[in-house]
């Protein structure tokens, strides 16, 4: 049995596939253009392979309600061109298959998760944060995606501002200081006038930076109690991780227990970026047993 997997990017999209056992036979990655060129690639891909089910993992914000007549659209996303695409609609008209569709970061979380499953670390519920080029998170409880009225916005939470911080307005368009606009990727250079990979670690602005993910991680904790947290994308290392266990463990101050935090607080299991192709596949297999 084949599935296919769409992660698809502001800046690049990835589609895969693969089996049931989730193990990828190919995989091919290209630009993001305009939905038509970037569309036609995905459909042109997927002809080559007789694939049973599909799985996109999308950038958005998208519409993910069923009910809803904009179900499978890319909404008002920023990205020039791509608002109000009608995403799904056009690979139904290719393909006469099941197609499961969700948000990017839905797609990580669920690769994690299932990960979980494989290596019987028996967890019930994880949250998935990517500190890229934005912020998002997934959140899953019991195996289901959280989010009723519309995938959650975990990116544009708002924080206490750190004391050495106070002079940066942030740069989210919509909130300015938000976690997506204090701790993404471009914040580097709006703060330094140096991308992120330039800026050593024992530049103060990594633990300006840790003290707001800690701080979203600590409102996920206290909301959700998840069995773990898993934090990827660019922004994100082991060291930088280690600052923001360390900040976390000072804020928390031992309120609410949630074990080793190396085990609580961790990178992503799966390697070079597979967390949502996996998590793909695996939602692809969903909806053709559904």
């Amino acid at each position: 049995m084949l599935l296919g997997s769409i992660e698809a990017g502001g800046t690049k999209f990835v589609c895969a596939v693969g089996d049931e056992n989730y193990r990828t036979k190919d995989q091919v990655s290209f630009p993001t253009t305009t939905p038509t060129e970037t569309l036609q690639h995905c459909i042109d891909y997927f002809k080559s392979f007789d694939i049973q089910a599909l799985a996109i993992a999308s950038f958005g914000p998208i519409e993910l309600r069923r009910h809803d007549p904009k179900f499978g659209y890319i909404t008002n996303t920023p990205k020039p061109g791509w608002a109000d695409t009608d995403f799904v609609g056009t690979l139904k008209q290719a393909f006469d298959l099941p197609i499961y569709w969700t948000t990017d970061v839905n797609g990580s979380a669920y690769g994690e998760y299932v990960m979980t499953t494989l290596t019987n670390e028996r967890i019930n519920s994880l949250v998935y944060y990517t500190i890229g080029t934005g912020v998002g998170a997934g959140a899953i409880i019991n195996g289901d995606f959280v989010g009723e009225l519309g995938h959650p916005e975990m990116g544009h939470v708002l924080l206490k501002r750190h004391p050495d911080d106070l002079d940066f307005a942030g740069i989210c368009p919509f909130h300015g200081d938000c976690l997506e606009g204090l701790v993404a990727g471009p914040t580097f250079e709006a703060r330094t006038g140096h991308k992120g990979q330039d800026v050593p670690l024992t530049d103060p602005v990594w633990d300006i930076m840790a003290y707001y993910v800690a701080q979203a991680a600590i409102q996920t904790t206290l909301t959700l109690r998840p069995g773990k947290i898993v934090f990827g994308g660019g922004v994100v290392s082991e060291p930088f991780l280690d600052k923001v266990r360390t900040q976390f463990a000072d804020l928390l101050n031992d309120y609410v227990a949630v074990g080793n935090l190396h085990d609580y607080l961790t990178m992503p299991a799966i390697k070079h970026n597979g967390s949502a192709t996996l998590g793909n596949f695996a939602l692809a297999l969903r909806e053709y047993q559904a």
